[in-house]
């Protein structure tokens, strides 16, 4: 499978697990404890396997940010989370970050 799809599945996993959290209720609910448990291995078991391929400091970046961007959009659409201008600015910067980390790797 090609390293940045396996990428993308574990950044999947990971926004999948860390939006199962919010409905776990301190754990105190079986299946989405069991979801958030699931989700974080098969994450990580993906990342390890995209690292054999993207450099560590490109994949992190991507994972994480795409990650955050994706766990605050669910916040807002699925939760009723609010975000403002603070929250976006946050998420652009973020997502800055992994554009130049990218940019620098390929050099």
């Amino acid at each position: 499978m090609p390293p940045y799809l396996l990428l993308t599945f574990a950044i999947a996993s990971e926004v999948c697990a860390t939006s199962c959290l919010k409905l776990t209720d301190g754990f105190s609910k079986l299946w989405p404890s069991i979801g958030v448990g699931v989700g974080y291995v098969l994450s990580f078991l993906l990342l390890g396997q995209a690292l054999k391929h993207i450099p560590v400091s490109v994949a992190y970046a991507v994972w994480s940010g795409a990650g955050t961007a994706a766990v605050a959009a669910i916040g807002t659409i699925a939760f009723g989370e609010q975000l403002g201008k603070p929250q976006l600015l946050g998420i652009a910067l973020i997502i800055a970050g992994v554009v130049l980390l990218n940019l620098r790797s390929s050099h």
